[in-house]
Order: structure tokens, then sequence, then C-alpha cells
């Protein structure tokens, strides 16, 4: 019998480590790095992809297998972290969003495209060009100019 609710996907995963005596290594720490891979692979899936090429991955059938899988994994090892630290996902998940609207109310005004609050957009480093010949000096010199020969 398949249980499609967490806290029945939580046992059976508790039940497919135990089987394999892996408990010992299902420590949070270790829980927390095996999370960060298997979202590090579900990134590489669409690391080089136009954001209209994402849009589609799940059309492609191959890609689609990918990400279904690596979705799977992360979902898996954050089910097993929650369980181990006795945090009930649902419930952190929906005092989050809880949080979250009264973080960021819905504008009163029309929208217009800009970061959320707190992103700034990348900083780029002035050319020497932009600065001057002054800004620009060999890292073998001394602040004053001269050689530290």
């Amino acid at each position: 019998m398949t249980e499609l609710d967490v806290a029945g996907l939580q046992r059976r995963l508790a039940d497919f480590a135990a089987a394999r005596h892996w408990q010992p290594f299902h420590t949070p720490k270790n829980l927390v790095s095996a999370l960060s891979v298997e979202a590090s692979e579900l990134l590489e899936i669409f690391q080089w992809l136009t954001p209209e090429q994402s849009d589609h991955v799940m059309q492609d059938p191959d890609r689609a297998h990918r990400v279904t899988d690596e979705v799977a994994d992360v979902l898996a090892y954050l089910l097993q972290l929650c369980q181990v630290l006795g945090i009930d996902p649902l419930a952190a998940l929906s005092a989050k969003i809880d949080r979250n609207e009264l973080r960021f109310p819905v504008p009163t005004a029309p929208p217009t495209p800009q970061p959320p609050t707190g992103l700034t957009p990348p900083q780029t480093r002035p050319t020497p060009a932009q600065t001057g010949p002054a800004a620009v000096r060999n890292p073998e010199e001394s602040p004053n100019g001269h050689s530290s020969e």
C-alpha cells in the first residue's frame, strides 16, 4: 500500500533507511548536505536554459524524468530532515506563508517591475577609463607609487 501523506512518506523513508542500517548516517548535518547536493543536481538541469526553455522543460520527456527524479530526491531529504529535527513541514510552511503575507503586503498601486525588498541589482566595478590612471597601479608598487624593490 502506498501512503501519499507526509507522515506516510516519512515512515516509508525511515523504514527504507532502517532496513539498510543507514540511520546512524542520517544526522541533521548529513541530511542537509545531501539535500544541498540534490538541489544542485536539480539546478544543473536548468543551468544553461533560457527562461523560455525552462518554462517548457517538462515537455522534453528525458528532462521531465530527470526533473521529477531530482524533485523527489530533494523532497525525500527534506522530509527526512524534518523528521529527525521534529519539524512538521506543513505547519512550518503555513507559518512561513503567514509571515510572508505580513512582510510583503499586497500592493495597492499598479505593479511596477522591481526586485523584492532587500535585493539590489548587481554592482559592477568601474573600469580604469571610468576612474582614471590614478586608480590603477601596479600591485608591486607601494601606495605612494614607488616600486618596493
